[in-house]
């Protein structure tokens, strides 16, 4: 079984930034492409930003420019800066791997960006 628990989360005002943090624990074979995911109110859950094992990013074309995603291979864990946030960035923010494996959900962390 493989732990997934976020964190950073917190209300915001808009033009405001967050760093978000997720470590990854338990039985993992390999620490391979990992993304972070968010999931607004009555929304799917969708994709925000991924990185591979060797750094290489891609972003959904609403965050980019704004949102930076990185990771610790030796700490098993993945970040997420985020800037310039907006309203519509308010979401329970996830981590998983990316694409999506066997791996469970952790509880996400709540980012609720509002004046």
């Amino acid at each position: 079984q493989v732990q997934l628990v976020e964190s950073g989360g917190g209300l915001v005002q808009p033009g405001g930034s967050l760093r978000l943090s997720c470590a990854a624990s338990g039985s993992i074979f390999s620490f391979d492409a990992m993304g972070w995911y968010r999931q607004a109110p009555g929304k799917q859950r969708e994709l925000v930003a991924g990185i591979n094992r060797g750094g290489r990013t891609n972003y959904a074309d609403s965050v980019k420019g704004r949102f930076t995603i990185s990771r610790d291979n030796a700490k098993r864990a993945v970040y997420l800066q985020m800037n310039s946030l907006k309203p519509e960035d308010t979401a329970v923010y996830y981590c998983n791997t990316h694409p999506l494996t066997d791996w469970s959900w952790g509880q996400g962390t709540q980012v609720t960006v509002s004046s």
